[in-house]
């Protein structure tokens, strides 16, 4: 059941004197929050925010992602975990049967109710091979709230011909992730060939002078393509979520 309507239905009790006030206060926090001690799982954010939380895999042991994973899914919503490993998954699936891993990504969806999706698509395309890992977070994250993807993988500015090969699929996407590392480029070519919002994420793929994804991140901050907006370094999850937002904001012009 939906949160406003638990919400309805409390407050009829209350007005109908068959829930006391103090109880009602006591239940009104129970559907805000689940405290499990080591988290307090946020159970209205979706009323909020139009999406449930998120679970960040990374640094939580499998019986905590287990455990929240199971009071976001006792509100009958669509779970999402990213940064999960391999390892964990495998005593996730014993707990939870139905969830899925998507290893590239390192996400767990776990699927409750039928997810459909938009009729735009969000393009999401890569610098290089080495770049999908970071790239798969973003899909499958965008893919989870019901949006179309297509995937542009290995299109480069060493080989940039390979980027004019995709150009009509790309110019036809609602909103274009981009995901580069090394000294980060390719969004900029991408930018200055598109009227689409761009999401640029920097990764930590590279040589030394890389610095982590900090110089991809600079030459995305520092691009003089306009609609270019950034995520942090590796945030594929970050570019996903606001994508998607991006994507289910009416229907895209056609142009052509």
């Amino acid at each position: 059941m939906e949160i406003n309507s638990e919400i309805e239905q409390l407050l009829k009790g209350v007005a109908q004197n068959d829930t006391s006030i103090s109880d009602a206060i006591k239940q009104l926090q129970n559907l805000q929050s689940a405290d499990l001690g080591y988290a307090k799982v946020d159970l209205s954010r979706k009323s909020r925010n139009g999406y449930p939380e998120v679970i960040y895999g990374a640094g939580k042991t499998p019986t905590q992602i287990i455990e929240i994973m199971k009071a976001l899914k006792a509100q009958g919503e669509n779970v999402l975990c990213t940064r999960v490993s391999h390892e964990k998954y495998q005593e996730i699936k014993l707990a939870e049967p139905n969830a899925k891993y998507f290893s590239d990504a390192q996400c767990v969806q776990l699927i409750q109710q039928e997810i459909s999706l938009t009729s735009d698509y969000i393009a999401v395309v890569t610098a290089g091979t080495s770049d999908v890992p970071v790239a798969e977070e973003a899909a499958i994250t965008a893919q989870m709230y019901g949006n179309r993807v297509k995937r542009i993988y290995d299109v480069g500015v060493a080989g940039i011909h390979r980027l004019f090969e995709h150009l009509d699929e790309i110019r036809k996407a609602k909103v274009v992730i981009v995901v580069a590392g090394m000294e980060g480029a390719l969004v900029s070519v991408v930018g200055g060939l598109i009227n689409a919002p761009l999401i640029a994420v920097p990764t930590s793929i590279g040589y030394g002078t890389n610095f982590g994804g900090l110089t991809a991140l600079m030459t995305m901050l520092n691009s003089c393509a306009s609609g270019i907006t950034v995520v942090n370094v590796d945030n594929g999850f970050g570019a996903g979520y606001s994508a998607s937002l991006m994507n289910h904001l009416g229907v895209k012009e056609n142009t052509d």
